[in-house]
Formats: structure tokens, C-alpha cells, sequence
């Protein structure tokens, strides 16, 4: 056993191991300070919150309280490592500013109240918008933090009792455009490949996927394959020089907005060297001929002068994917927040589709997760998709949830798309949608253009509830405050980004009056009396294990099938991927090994949308372009962004997360071990331009767009020139609301078309000295934000960031 620091050093201690080879087991654990493990009362089953990769964990208990966390050596996803949010962030549980009692508004304050007189404002005003206006005066806005049981709580009563198109999850701004990139080439949402295929690739690409930060244990199983026999080789592209850049055989970092170019010039290489599997896309695909014909117009030459890049860098990054045995993609925000993020996500889809890389060891795709429970907002229903990836536009999936609901088939609205949260803020800013219910997510700071977000959510005609464990910003705005309680102190399941699905168990109680998200849904349900066709209450379901039952009834049969999972099941094995039935009673580690796909016309998700426009494709014309359901290889044309860098603008602004903090810091900055490694929003800049501009490490910058200006102290890093970087996790409430800290006031009110994701990676920017420093920025000198001076000091941290490693032989 070693103690390290698990501020310091983030990703720990090498474990190396070959290809084909199991990644070896490192037990990570970190207790309170003078928590012994023989002090612990008892362990309690759990997996990581705090990212989407989904690591299992045990929550330590002693004395009613959480007091620290270990590995879990068993688990197929971590096999015992955690990460630094792993090991630090569970102490938001025991904050002392937690929501202990409901809240209501009266006059220009928040005073504390009772459940009964909380929740009879909210009812009450539910019922009389529905006499008024009907189901579309209503919306509900909900997290990628949930349990699934608690999504499909809230689809069931969004979008069957209430009967309101207008449901969407936060999962909109971070990985809407993995579901839509997967429904465009495989007819379904959920990632062909698994986390195991790093196991045994022998290349692996990296989009927009800043994994070192976003999913830190996955980038040290990299990193042992790295260090071990036969390593991969790594492509990266990102404008940032991340950890992931470090370490890349080929490292392209191209202007932000210019992705889709980018995979086209890719692309045209691929093709030109006929390093294509022909067979393949024989046997399994429509579109190819498309595809050549599309990016024959994006030779290196043209792409190196859209993207900022070197010819010599498109035809190497080509060559190293067109010449992998075993390729494995991965992609995220990078791709994801920007102008044309499903076309450019597609292409990625595309390049494993024309090598044949789908469905085998170390050869797939992973359009990747932002968020603990991402998947299972989609899988439910809540954002915006039908329960159970059923498809919208099929008259007969909606009259399957009917019946299994036990609801009449036009109380689920079906009549146009699902309202994504971009238009139902619009519909609230025009007051047509005069109610919003938002759970678990902190949008006053999350959202673009923040100044116009606290304009909607201020509207005294907009009735606004808010579910959380703490008073965010968002919650200083609400008209009733109701208090959740939080992960460890609830039991429900939760599927990671590579369709592994844990069960989460109830370690202590939640503190005062608050309850757990599915007892508040259940509530109003049953305050609002909702029936069935049989005059039974609706839902039918009263606490988590009988809420999974219907759950895995209304999965039964669809791509993301649960009916051969159970809680009992879930506590002896740990993390078992779907689907999960009868034909795959331990899980499938992979889809698509058959080539057979979920395309089919009367079982697909989704027909479609034209990436550039972002239209419906009509059901009988996607029967007529794919009647055997096979993958789709679609093709697109580059746009550039809308908006331009000028002279008065003349960087571009990316915002995004890092390793320390998770969204809104609601639990990270609570944290002191987290707090103290990044206090403090950075912003990032080139040594060339702040050169150009005076600007020196640690000085007090101003960063302005034409929606607004953030103050930040620069890290010069190695970013790209002409591209600044902004963390987005600052907002105002450890603050005060100076409106000068958070990256959204900066972010256009702009969506791709086709996931309708918002574009957080493509504002036009300034940025000038307010004052000069007297030290480094407060950035981190662990990650992409190293500086390029030598004499700054390193991010460390003090004892009480102590974590033990214990290797499998231990």
C-alpha cells in the first residue's frame, strides 16, 4: 500500500499491461481525517456521481455520516481507481449550508415553510394553468444527475399524466449530440463499444474528449496501456494542449468551429488510400457512394487552411486511423458544443463505419457522456426522447407506452418533436409557457447568455419551482424551493456512458425535511390525483425497487433492455451493461457484433434529421433509404460559424470543465481538498498572444463578447493562438452576483440544428489587461491549464488529500 496525493497527482500511480491483457486492480481510498477503516460502520454499494464514467465505489459510514470512499476492485469499469472528485467530493453531503426545509417566495425573499404548504402553491398553480392554458403552459427541466428511476418518474408524469410536450434534461447541453449522432448512423441511441476496447486497440482517437479531465480513470486505464507492452497509438484533437495532447502520436488542433472540415479532409484521405473495408460496407451500410462524392471537395490542402492546421498533420492523423488494426474513437464536447456537432460527431461514427471497426475488441465508438446518469435521462424519457428509445413518429411505439402506462394514446403528446430546452425558454420569454419545474441542474449559471436566462427565470408571470440540495443561483429566483436529497442518501439505479448500470444504496439519511427526488415526483402526482384508464392512481409505482420493475417492463424488448437486471442482482455482481435479458443474461459488452443494428423502420428510435438543416426525415423516406436497417453513412457540408472572429473580436472564446470542479461547483466547491485546487475562475491564452497583448501570468484580464465581459486572471499555457479557454463552473453564489465571474454570460443563444445542443465553443471574443497580478493565476498546474513558466508552483495538496493505493496484490 502507497500513499499519494490525489490533488497532485490525479491519475496515480502506473499499473502497466499489454493488449488483450486484464487492466490490473488499484484500490484507491480516502477517509476523514483520524477514520480509521476499522472505525467504518459499514460500506455501502455506490458508483461515482461527479462524471460520466461511471467508477464503483463504497460510501464509508460511521455515526449516521458519509466519512469516505474506496474502490471497488470488482467493478468493470475502474477496477478500484477513483478520481479526484471520486475521493474528495462526497463531503457536499455534509455541508453546512444544505436545503433542510422547503421554501417559498413571499414578496422579494425566500422564507423556510412547510412540505404541505410548499407543495400545495405548486399544485395549485398546476391546476389552474392546466384549466387556463392545458399541458403546454407547463415544463419541466431536469439533470443528468438523477436516478433512472426518477427519470422515468417524471417522463411518466410529464408526458402521460400531464400530457406536456415541454420535458427536457441539462443532458442538452453536454451530450445531446451523442444521441443524436448514434440515432443518425445507427438508427438508436447507445455506444456501440465499451470501455474494455482499451484493452486491445491499437489506435485510439480522441475528439473534443478531454479525457484526463472529464474522465480521469478512463484516461489512466490509457495511460497503463501506454506504459505498458505494445501500446496504442493516440490521436487528439483539441485546441487545447491537454494531458491527452501530451501524450498523442498526432495532435491537431484546429480553430474552433472548423470540426466538420476537419473529418472531411480526414475522411478524403481515408478514401484516397483505400483504407476502407469495402465488404463491410457492402454488407452493412447505406450512403457510401454519398460520402466519396461529399468529400472529395475537402482535399488537405483546402482543410489545412479552414481548420489552422498543417497538411502534413490531416494526412498523418488519416494515416494513423486508416491504418489501425483495432481503432477505437471517442468524442465529446469539443465536438459536441459547436455549429455543426452532430455532422461532425457523424463523421466520426463514419470513419469506424468505412474501416469496419464496429463491434469487435478494441474496435468501435464512444460518443461519450458528460454526466453521471446522461444515459438514463435518455433511456426514460426525460429529455426530450420517448421511454425506452421508443420513436416519436411511430404511431405504434407511443401506443405501446399507452398500454403500458395504462393511459389513453393521445394524452402523450405526439403531435410535433419534444420541445428541447432552447424553445421552451423561448416560450417562456414570450409567456406562453407560464410554469417550469427544474430539478437538480443550476441553468442561472449553465445556460448561455446568462443575462437573458435571469431575465426569463425573474418573470413574475413565469411560475418557477426549483428541486435541489442547495440554494443555487437558480433556486435565489424560485417561487417554491423544495429540498432533495442527494446521492448516498437515496437508492436508485444509474447507467454510465458505456451502458453499465449500477446500483446505487441508501448509506445515511438526508438531512431535515428533504426527500429524495423520486418521493417529491411521487408527491405531487398523488396531490394532483393523476389516474389510469382503471381510476388508479398513476404512477402505479411507490418507492425505487417497484419504480425499477416498471421500468425494466417498459424497457423489455427495446435497445436498452433491463428486464434481466434486479437490485439484488445489481448488489452481488456490481455493474452489468445493457442489454441485459434473456438472449444476454450477463450483459453485452458490445453492440453491433453481428452487424445486425437497431435501424430497422419499425424498431428505430429515430428516422433521422438533414445535419445541416436540421429537419425530420419522413417515415417513408427513410424506408426508402435504409429498408433493411442497415448503419447509416451520412455526409455533410461544412458551414462556418455565424459568428466570426473580427477586429473588434479577434479571438475565438471556448468554455468547458476541468479535472477538479463538476458543473456549477454546486458540490465540487463544497469540497475543500477540490476547492482549493481551483478556487477560482482562469481564463487560458497563447504565449504568442499575450505577448502581442502585455499580458502576463497572473494578470487581471477582461473578456468580453458582444453579450457581455468576465473578469479572470490569465494562465499562459499552451493553448492554440487566437483561442481563449474559460472554465464555466463559476458562478455568483460564494461570490455574490458581481456578474463578472461566469463563462455564460459570454455564450451565444445559438443550438446545432439537428441535437439542438447550444454552441458554448464558438463566441467571437476580446480580451485586454484590467491590472497586473501579484502571482499565477489560481489555475491548475495538473492539466490542460499548465503553464508555460517554469516558476510556478505546483498544484498540491495538503495532508487531508491523502489517498492510499493498494494494488490487487494487496
Amino acid at each position: 500500500m502507497v500513499v499519494r496525493d490525489g490533488i497532485g497527482q490525479p491519475w496515480g500511480a502506473r499499473t502497466p499491461y499489454g493488449a488483450g491483457q486484464s487492466w490490473p486492480v488499484r484500490v484507491d481510498s480516502h477517509l476523514a481525517d483520524g477514520v480509521t477503516p476499522e472505525d467504518v460502520d459499514k460500506w455501502v454499494h455506490t458508483a461515482a456521481v461527479l462524471h460520466s464514467n461511471g467508477d464503483g465505489l463504497d460510501l464509508a459510514v460511521k455515526d449516521g455520516r458519509i466519512v469516505g470512499v474506496r474502490g471497488r476492485a470488482d467493478d468493470r469499469v475502474n477496477h478500484g481507481r477513483l478520481d479526484p472528485k471520486d475521493l474528495f467530493g462526497w463531503q457536499a453531503n455534509s455541508s453546512p449550508d444544505r436545503l433542510t426545509t422547503p421554501l417559498v417566495r413571499d414578496g422579494d425573499r425566500l422564507v423556510e415553510s412547510t412540505w404541505d404548504v410548499a407543495m400545495g402553491r405548486v399544485v395549485d398553480h398546476s391546476k389552474k394553468l392546466l384549466a387556463e392554458q392545458g399541458p403546454s403552459a407547463l415544463g419541466f427541466y431536469t439533470s443528468g444527475q438523477l436516478f433512472a428511476e426518477e427519470y422515468y418518474t417524471l417522463a411518466a408524469i410529464a408526458h402521460g399524466a400531464i400530457g406536456t410536450n415541454h420535458l427536457d434534461g441539462n443532458t442538452r447541453l453536454c451530450t445531446a449530440t451523442a444521441a443524436e449522432a448514434l440515432k443518425q448512423s445507427f438508427g438508436c441511441d447507445g455506444q456501440p463499444a465499451s470501455y474494455t476496447d482499451v484493452d486491445h486497440a491499437d489506435v485510439i482517437a480522441l475528439f473534443g474528449h478531454n479525457a484526463a479531465e472529464t474522465q480521469a480513470v478512463l484516461w489512466s486505464r490509457i495511460l497503463d496501456r501506454l506504459a505498458g507492452p505494445n501500446p496504442p497509438r493516440l490521436l487528439c484533437v483539441d485546441p487545447r494542449e491537454t494531458a491527452v495532447a501530451r501524450a498523442a502520436t498526432v495532435h491537431l488542433a484546429p480553430l474552433p468551429g472548423t470540426n466538420l472540415a476537419l473529418m472531411n479532409g480526414i475522411l478524403h484521405e481515408i478514401i484516397a488510400n483505400d483504407w476502407v473495408d469495402h465488404g463491410y460496407i457492402e454488407r452493412n451500410t447505406v450512403g457510401y457512394d454519398d460520402l466519396v462524392q461529399q468529400v472529395a471537395d475537402y482535399p488537405p490542402d483546402r482543410v489545412a487552411s479552414i481548420c489552422g492546421v498543417s497538411i502534413g498533420e490531416i494526412r498523418d492523423a488519416a494515416r494513423l486511423l486508416g491504418q489501425a488494426e483495432r481503432l477505437l474513437c471517442t468524442v465529446l464536447q469539443g465536438f459536441y458544443q459547436s455549429h455543426q456537432a452532430t455532422a461532425a460527431a457523424v463523421q466520426v461514427n463514419n470513419v469506424n463505419l468505412i474501416r469496419g471497426m464496429i463491434g469487435k475488441p478494441g474496435a468501435g465508438v464512444l460518443q461519450m457522456n458528460g454526466q453521471p446518469t446522461a444515459e438514463n435521462t435518455r433511456e426514460c424519457g426525460a429529455d426530450g426522447d420517448l421511454t425506452g428509445f421508443r420513436n416519436w413518429a411511430n404511431d405504434s411505439h407511443v401506443a405501446e407506452l399507452a398500454r403500458l402506462w395504462n393511459i389513453n394514446q393521445a394524452q402523450i403528446p405526439h403531435y410535433a418533436p419534444p420541445t428541447h430546452l432552447m424553445q421552451m425558454l423561448r416560450y417562456a420569454e414570450n409567456g406562453t409557457m407560464r410554469f417550469l419545474w427544474v430539478s437538480a441542474t443550476n441553468p442561472a449559471v449553465s445556460l448561455p447568455e446568462l443575462r437573458r436566462i435571469r431575465s426569463i427565470l425573474s418573470q413574475d408571470r413565469l411560475f418557477l419551482v426549483v428541486q435541489d440540495a442547495f440554494r443555487t443561483e437558480t433556486a435565489e429566483l424560485a417561487d417554491v424551493v423544495l429540498p432533495a436529497a442527494m446521492w448516498g442518501e437515496k437508492t436508485g439505479t444509474f447507467t454510465n456512458a458505456d451502458r453499465t448500470v449500477h446500483l446505487s444504496d441508501k448509506a445515511i439519511d438526508p438531512p431535515g425535511q428533504a426527500k429524495s427526488d423520486l418521493d417529491i415526483f411521487l408527491d405531487y402526482a398523488r396531490r394532483m390525483d393523476f389516474r389510469d384508464k382503471d381510476g388508479e392512481p398513476f404512477p402505479p409505482w411507490h418507492d425505487p425497487e417497484s419504480a425499477f420493475e416498471a421500468w425494466k417492463a417498459a424497457s423489455e424488448g427495446r435497445p436498452c433492455d433491463y428486464s434481466g437486471l434486479s437490485y439484488d442482482r445489481l448488489r452481488a455482481v456490481g455493474g452489468i451493461q445493457w442489454p441485459c435479458n434473456t438472449g444476454n443474461s450477463d450483459g453485452t459488452e458490445r453492440l453491433y457484433a453481428d452487424g445486425q443494428f437497431f435501424a430497422q423502420p419499425d424498431y428505430c428510435e429515430s428516422y433521422g434529421r438533414d445535419l445541416i438543416t436540421g429537419a425530420s426525415v419522413e417515415p417513408d423516406e427513410y424506408r426508402a433509404m435504409n429498408p433493411d436497417g442497415k448503419a447509416m453513412i451520412k455526409a455533410a457540408e461544412y458551414l462556418p460559424p455565424h459568428q466570426q472572429m473580427t477586429e473588434e473580436f479577434p479571438y475565438a472564446l471556448i468554455t468547458g470543465r476541468t479535472i477538479y470542479h463538476f458543473h456549477t461547483r454546486t458540490k465540487t466547491a463544497r469540497a475543500p481538498q477540490l476547492q482549493h485546487a481551483a478556487p477560482e475562475v482562469w481564463v487560458e491564452i497563447s504565449t504568442v498572444d499575450a505577448k502581442k497583448l502585455g499580458i502576463t501570468e497572473g494578470d487581471l484580464t477582461e473578456i468580453r463578447t458582444p453579450r457581455g465581459e468576465v473578469h479572470a486572471r490569465a494562465r499562459i499555457c499552451g493553448i492554440r493562438e487566437h483561442v481563449l479557454f474559460l472554465p464555466f463552473h463559476y458562478g455568483y453564489w460564494d461570490t455574490g452576483m458581481d456578474g463578472h465571474r461566469a463563462a455564460n454570460e459570454l455564450t451565444p443563444t445559438e443550438w446545432d440544428p439537428a441535437s439542438k445542443q447550444p454552441l458554448f465553443k464558438t463566441a467571437a471574443a476580446a480580451i485586454s489587461l484590467l491590472a497586473r497580478g501579484d502571482g499565477p493565476s489560481p489555475a491548475p498546474t495538473t492539466a490542460a491549464s499548465a503553464p508555460a513558466a517554469a516558476d510556478v508552483p505546483d498544484t498540491q495538496g495538503d495532508a487531508s488529500a491523502h489517498v492510499t493505493e493498494q494494488d490487487g496484490q494487496g
